[in-house]
């Protein structure tokens, strides 16, 4: 499983980096008005931050305005992924950005029915968000299953990214489902590492180690 930061701090995009363990990048409109840069400048930047995935959204509503602005979102750097709303303009845009060899990520994806759409338009990457779904009462695991299950029964290449998730458990639950991506806003990757057990572990580690060199030097004296 790939891990993705959905972020367009680069501070937090630095220190996920300096892990190990960040494969690629999402961004959104929201996420890059609050850093205050343009887009094409702050995708710039994320790119000389990482070699991996990152995705830069379309503002347009038209599939010709989608083609042309996802055009030059691509041509800003070899690892720009073009992200596209899912909408029949939209979709009409990642079949013709395909043709092209543009990649794209059809994000705001709610229903197998969407996903089996963007797959068959040739979506590089579709974003299901499985917290929004949450959010309303319906099992947003249960999106990501039925996801899987309709790609490997017809061998779609597209990629599935589950988004929108809130927590180390849905990170779990959307690994086990077999999602080949998950996006992750900083706090909750910071959230994956902790456990009680091992704080109370390392702990006890440190404690008895310091102990140790106290009997020693005690000895040598």
């Amino acid at each position: 499983m790939k891990f993705f930061l959905d972020s367009a701090n680069l501070e937090e995009i630095k220190r996920g980096v300096a892990l190990g363990i960040i494969d690629g990048v999402t961004t959104n409109p929201s996420l890059i008005a609050k850093e205050g840069y343009s887009v094409d400048e702050q995708i710039r930047k994320i790119c000389d931050l990482i070699d991996g995935d990152i995705s830069a959204a379309v503002v347009s509503l038209t599939a010709a305005e989608m083609v042309s602005e996802g055009r030059r979102l691509a041509r800003i750097h070899k690892n720009v992924v073009v992200k596209v709303p899912m909408m029949p303009e939209g979709i009409a845009a990642v079949a013709s950005l395909a043709q092209d060899g543009v990649r794209t990520n059809v994000t705001l994806c709610f229903s197998a029915a969407q996903a089996l759409i963007a797959a068959k338009a040739g979506a590089y990457i579709v974003s299901p968000f499985v917290g929004r779904l949450d959010d309303i009462g319906v099992n947003g695991l249960g999106l990501i299953q039925d996801i899987m299950t309709i790609y490997g029964n017809y061998g779609f290449k597209t990629q599935v990214l589950a988004a929108s998730l809130r927590g180390s458990l849905h990170v779990i639950e959307v690994a086990k489902a077999g999602a080949h991506i998950a996006t992750l806003p900083y706090k909750v990757l910071q959230t994956m590492f902790g456990h009680p057990l091992t704080d109370k572990g390392l702990e006890q580690f440190l404690k008895d180690h310091n102990q140790s060199l106290s009997l020693s030097e005690l000895v040598s004296q």
